[in-house]
């Protein structure tokens, strides 16, 4: 038998109980791999853990942290924002950003310790 067989079942069964419980469940997963993807660029990613570990910066202190341009870290904010990983709030000249809601926090934070561990 071929290597690249040997990860798939032989014959083909299933288990009916799991997959009558599963099937109605899985599409609570629905609108999850939008936000891996926006994990899924390191320069969004190091922005979500400044911003993880802040709370909250202007979009100038964004820029120098990650070490790019301002045009640069805005328009991964405003992606940021739009994804519903983001908020904003505008004060005087300036524009503060922060994570929308404790959940992006703690997948980055849980992501940095896993990267962190497999190094």
């Amino acid at each position: 038998m071929a290597e690249e067989h040997l990860d798939i079942c032989e014959i083909q069964c299933f288990d009916e109980e799991k997959v009558t419980r599963l099937r109605p469940r899985v599409n609570e997963a629905d609108g999850v791999a939008k936000i891996f993807k926006a994990l899924a660029d390191d320069t969004r990613a190091k922005i979500i853990y400044a911003l993880a570990l802040e709370n909250e910066l202007c979009v100038c202190d964004v820029a120098n942290v990650i070490g790019t341009t301002i045009a640069n870290a805005s328009h991964h904010l405003r992606l940021l924002r739009n994804m519903g990983l983001a908020k904003y709030r505008k004060e005087g000249k300036l524009v503060f950003y922060s994570l929308d809601d404790n959940h992006v926090r703690h997948l980055i934070m849980t992501g940095v310790e896993h990267a962190n561990e497999q190094k």
